[in-house]
Formats: structure tokens, C-alpha cells, sequence
């Protein structure tokens, strides 16, 4: 490949896979009220107004905030405003303890949220209106950490709205890959250049840990890694890498206050990306370069398959974020660029139906069927097993079955996306 495409893989990879402390849906709206919050020195807001669009709220409706034993967006707001520090995007949240908590309680009466009118998939609006006359507002659009306007008292800060666009402004798009540039990618990268891979193991295999320890959500990492039910699981790599991944997803959807590595603006998606290739790597006694490699390879799987659907969908993560575990898996076990289309194919076939409900507890379950499926699809696609191009949406061409995917997330389900925000926001 040449330098520009080599130098573009690389700051895709910074771009997309990042440190996320808690669901990044309700720590979007936090950065954004931080960041308004922060433009006026020693004066609290008398009240924070909220817009967000409808994925945002449907992500952030029954999820853990990081510190608390609370959940949904009110809480997150009022903590932005208490203790949020704009300057740690994604990690907005970082310095949350019993005092913060105990002071968004009582400011929790203050914070107004309702829709906003917008068409964007992911956007947040913060107003922050101070008694002194003040008022400070902050957007958030198309990424989770893009902040694209602020404004103080009517003067305008910062401008970077993107009109209709889906893209924050600058960013590169991951639909410049296709898997056979992936794999060589992954095969001959300067291994200097993927230190974020070995940030990404510290950082997700410490809250899996965490997960198992603890009696996080629905303890569905906890329950499959428990010896009683190895009568139903086994002693393999399907139970080390399910139990890993969803323990991960317990404890980060229950308000667990360690950071995850994120893929495409999830913390869920950069766990089920690297975990089951982790553990992968642990049952194979892989060597630490085999293992950073295939993470570069998941990782860039996912941040591809997502290109087309973009950041927030009614379809689940876990389907893109498996499905690049999938293929780490096969680099691991010295498998080819072709295993990897086979193995995509077989996912795609599998698995695309799943819907997202929203960000809870229950993601966890649905981590651990996606990690199932992932080591199902590359065990099949090692032996030469492809599901083909007669079977529903899947094509000979891969790339075309990645693109045929993304038309069905992104625009054909864009009605049952707005049912499951009608039914959550009726019970």
C-alpha cells in the first residue's frame, strides 16, 4: 500500500478507537453541558436545557452513569455541571465522586430535556442559563466527541456544523477500506505504530476483570465464567470469550467507573472487538505482537462495516463489532484475507436481524450471543465454510454483502428505529 493510504489507516484507527468512560450516548450530552458549563467561571447554571435526537435518548434512557447508582440522562447532565471537565472528551466524566453525586442530586430539579429538531442520528444541544443573565450553549453532532458549536451570550465560538452531513468535519470515513487492504494492513504494519492496541488491552481486559469480580447488571460474564454451569458452557475458548466480553458489558453498563476503549463512539463495540480476540490469543499462546495485529485487523473491520451504517443505528453494534472479533480470531490462527471475507459472509448471514433497544443492562446478552456467533463464523470460515451468495442479502462480492448491510441499518430499518423509541417511551 502506499504512504497515504499507511498514514490514513493510522489516524483512522486514533480517530475511531478511543477511551469512552461509560455509555458514550449520555457522556455526548455531558461534553456538551460541560463544555457550555465551563464558559462561564464561578457561577453554577440556574438551568441546563437539553435537546437531544431520538438515538441519542433511546441510548441513554436505562443505562448506568459512571460513579452512581442512577441511570438515564438527567443524571449525566447534572454531573457535567457538578464535576464534568470538557478538556477529557469521551472521558468527561473522570472526576465524579460521592461529593459530585451528591451535589447533581440536588441539582437534578434544574435540567429540562426534551427532542430536538434535528435530523441527524446523533446530536445533543445544551443550554446552560445562568441567573446573572448568562447563556452559554454547546452542540454536539455526528460524533460523540464533536463539538461542533459554541456560542456565549449570542457570540459565536465555535462553528463547525456540518449542514445535513453524517460526517463530523475533518474526519476520515471508513468505507476508503475494504478487507483485503485491512489484512495486508495487519500483516506488515510497523508494529510501532499500534501502541493504541496495547492501551486497548490494558484498558478493556482490566473492566472485564472488574466485571467478573463484581455482581454488575444482569452478572451475565460472571454466570457463564461460574464452574456450576460449565455442564452447559465447557471449558473452551466460546465460554472464556463470552464470559470476558459480556463481564465487560455488565459492569460498563451498570455504571462500573473504569474507562473503556471504544470503536465508532462505543464502549460496547470496543470491548466485543478486542475481548474475545484477547482471549483468543490466551487459549492459542499467541505472542504479543500476533495479538496487537489481529486487534488492528478487528478494529479496522469494525470501523469499515459501521462507514455504512453510521454512528447510531437501530441495528446492534455488536453485530459490526463480532464480526471484526471474527476476523481478528482468524488472523490469530494464521488464517488468509479470503477466511476473513468467508467469515464476514457467515456473520452477515447470521446475526444482521438483531435490533438495538437501547443501552441497559441486557446488552450484555446480547454481547455474549455476538461473541458466540463471531466463533462460530471463523471455526466455519478456517474450514473452508461460506454461506452463499443464494442466501438472502449476502453477495460473491463482500464488499457488496458490507454495503447491502449498512442499506438495511441505516435507512431500511429507520422505521423500526422509531417503534422501539415509541414503545420504550410508553411503558
Amino acid at each position: 500500500m502506499d504512504n497515504r493510504t499507511y498514514r490514513d489507516i493510522i489516524a483512522i484507527l486514533h480517530q475511531e478507537v478511543k477511551p469512552a468512560l461509560g455509555c458514550t450516548e449520555p457522556v455526548a450530552v455531558a461534553l456538551a453541558v460541560a463544555k457550555a458549563a465551563s464558559l462561564v467561571d464561578g457561577e453554577e447554571p440556574s438551568e441546563v436545557r437539553v435537546s437531544v435526537s431520538p438515538n441519542i435518548l433511546k441510548n441513554a434512557m436505562g443505562v448506568g452513569i459512571p460513579g452512581t447508582d442512577q441511570t438515564g440522562l438527567p443524571v449525566a447532565i447534572a454531573l457535567a455541571v457538578c464535576c464534568g471537565n470538557p478538556e477529557y472528551g469521551l472521558e468527561v466524566l473522570r472526576e465524579v465522586d460521592s461529593d459530585a453525586v451528591s451535589r447533581a442530586k440536588a441539582f437534578l430539579p434544574k435540567v429540562k430535556v426534551g427532542l430536538a429538531d434535528s435530523g441527524k442520528l446523533l446530536y445533543a444541544k445544551a443550554q446552560c442559563v445562568y441567573a446573572s443573565g448568562h447563556e452559554a450553549v454547546c452542540c454536539v453532532e455526528d460524533a460523540h466527541d464533536n463539538i461542533a458549536f459554541v456560542s456565549l451570550d449570542g457570540k459565536v465560538l465555535v462553528d463547525n456544523r456540518c449542514g445535513d452531513s453524517t460526517e463530523s468535519a475533518g474526519e476520515l470515513n471508513g468505507n476508503f477500506l475494504d478487507l483485503n487492504l485491512i489484512y495486508e494492513f495487519g500483516k506488515t504494519a510497523d508494529i510501532a505504530d499500534l501502541d493504541l492496541m496495547r492501551e486497548e488491552i490494558e484498558m478493556n481486559t482490566a473492566l472485564a476483570n472488574e466485571g467478573l469480580r463484581g455482581e454488575y447488571g444482569l452478572k451475565v460474564g460472571r454466570t457463564i465464567a461460574s464452574s456450576m454451569h460449565r455442564d452447559v458452557y465447557g471449558d473452551n475458548l466460546i465460554r472464556e470469550a463470552m464470559a470476558l466480553t459480556a463481564a465487560a458489558s455488565d459492569a460498563r453498563m451498570s455504571g462500573c467507573p473504569l474507562p473503556a476503549m471504544s470503536n465508532s463512539g462505543s464502549g460496547n463495540q470496543g470491548l466485543t472487538v478486542s475481548l474475545p480476540v484477547i482471549a483468543a490469543s490466551r487459549m492459542l499462546g499467541s505472542t504479543e505482537e500476533e495479538l496487537i495485529r489481529a486487534l488492528a485487523v478487528s478494529n479496522l473491520v469494525a470501523i469499515h462495516i459501521k462507514s455504512y451504517l453510521g454512528k447510531l443505528s437501530a441495528l446492534c453494534g455488536c453485530v459490526v463489532a463480532s464480526t471484526g472479533s471474527s476476523c481478528g480470531i482468524i488472523m490469530l490462527k494464521g488464517g488468509t484475507a479470503a477466511h476473513m471475507a468467508a467469515a464476514v459472509k457467515n456473520m452477515i448471514g447470521n446475526i444482521t436481524g438483531m435490533v438495538c433497544d437501547g443501552a441497559k443492562t441486557g446488552c450484555a446478552l446480547k454481547v455474549a450471543s455476538g461473541v458466540s456467533c463471531a466463533l462460530q463464523s471463523a471455526v466455519l470460515a478456517l474450514d473452508g465454510i461460506c454461506i452463499g451468495a443464494t442466501d438472502g442479502i449476502i453477495d460473491n462480492d463482500v464488499e457488496r454483502t458490507i454495503r447491502n448491510l449498512g442499506g438495511i441499518g441505516a435507512t431500511a430499518m429507520s422505521q423500526t428505529d422509531r417503534m422501539i423509541l415509541e414503545i420504550m417511551t410508553g411503558k
